[in-house]
């Protein structure tokens, strides 16, 4: 791949990306947390919009990947915030947006505010809400009191050799991001994947999601012993046919 390029946003934040020229509707890839655009997910999206012919964008939030900012310092709505001011600029018209765990939630606040930029959705392993309904639920009275406290407390991660820092502001930011708690209407076509080996998602999240957005298109996928990740030959393989069954 080609070294990527930089997108000073509006916000002041200076954001990493590649980007494909090609034919509409464009894809747009968004990432999960503290994860950034080189995943494999990511970077199978490029090769095949490539070999098709189509557009196509991924990005690092700031404080992730190669772009500004610290990472302890960002929150949902600044995420939220940089993916609306990227995909402003560099795609035109309507895309489909695909978002990976907490990039799931971004899409939906994308959702709310552009409606108007999406041909279709697709979310894998989505995580709208989890900084309060996983992280802050899952926390004891005095975890909750030591982030509360300091400001920031640190978790044990299966994904990292490092503990996850997760800090106040993050949890407080989420409160105001929350979409299960109020309408969501998707009216364009939403696919959901899910895992049933997710260790960090239950399925009983996707199926609130299609319980609770409005929309006449929206359907949920279940890969049987695929994990948060998703990204085995086989769960690629259905992200690729799912996009291509979507209509253009």
């Amino acid at each position: 791949m080609p070294n990527c390029k930089f997108f000073d946003a509006p916000s002041g934040r200076r954001l990493a990306y590649h980007r494909v020229e090609g034919e509409k509707p464009g894809v747009v890839f968004l990432g999960g947390f503290k994860s950034d655009m080189e995943g494999s997910k990511a970077v199978f999206l490029q090769e095949m919009a490539e070999n098709q012919g189509r557009a196509f964008l991924r990005f690092d939030y700031s404080g992730h990947g190669q772009s500004s900012g610290e990472f302890t310092e960002g929150c949902i709505g600044d995420w939220a915030q940089d993916a609306m001011e990227i995909v402003s600029a560099l795609t035109y018209g309507p895309q489909v947006i695909i978002g990976s765990s907490m990039g799931g939630w971004v899409a939906f606040l994308l959702a709310r505010e552009m409606p108007e930029r999406f041909q279709a959705l697709i979310g894998i392993a989505a995580a709208p809400d989890f900084t309060e309904d996983s992280i802050w639920a899952g926390l004891s009275e005095a975890q909750r009191a030591t982030l509360m406290k300091q400001g920031q407390i640190e978790l044990p991660s299966e994904y990292a050799d490092s503990p996850y820092v997760f800090t106040r502001h993050l949890i407080e930011d989420g409160r105001k991001q929350l979409v299960l708690n109020s309408p969501l209407s998707l009216p364009f076509p939403v696919r959901l994947l899910q895992g049933t080996a997710d260790a960090s998602v239950k399925r009983s999240v996707p199926l609130r999601i299609v319980e609770h957005a409005t929309g006449a298109d929206i359907r949920l996928t279940l890969m049987k012993g695929a994990d948060h990740s998703f990204s085995t030959p086989e769960c690629l393989a259905l992200i690729g046919a799912t996009l291509a069954a979507l209509p253009r």
